[in-house]
């Protein structure tokens, strides 16, 4: 019972992380409360790896 409360209080932190920086930091904004934690989720945006949609990676059969 320990077990899935702690996975459960895990996800709900994640899932509060997420809403966070989708509410605030992905649109360019400060977190009002927590500035500090607004950098740090724009920092670790700007390390993440993404795909550029104009990639000349994906075969020619494949493009839409």
């Amino acid at each position: 019972m320990l077990t899935i409360s702690l996975v459960m209080l895990f996800i709900l932190v994640v899932a509060g992380l997420v809403m966070t920086f989708v509410a605030y930091p992905h649109r360019g904004q400060q977190v009002p409360q927590a500035p500090w934690l607004g950098d740090a989720m724009s920092r670790l945006a700007d390390r993440a790896p993404v795909l550029d949609p104009e990639s000349d990676d994906v075969p020619a059969g494949h493009r839409r």
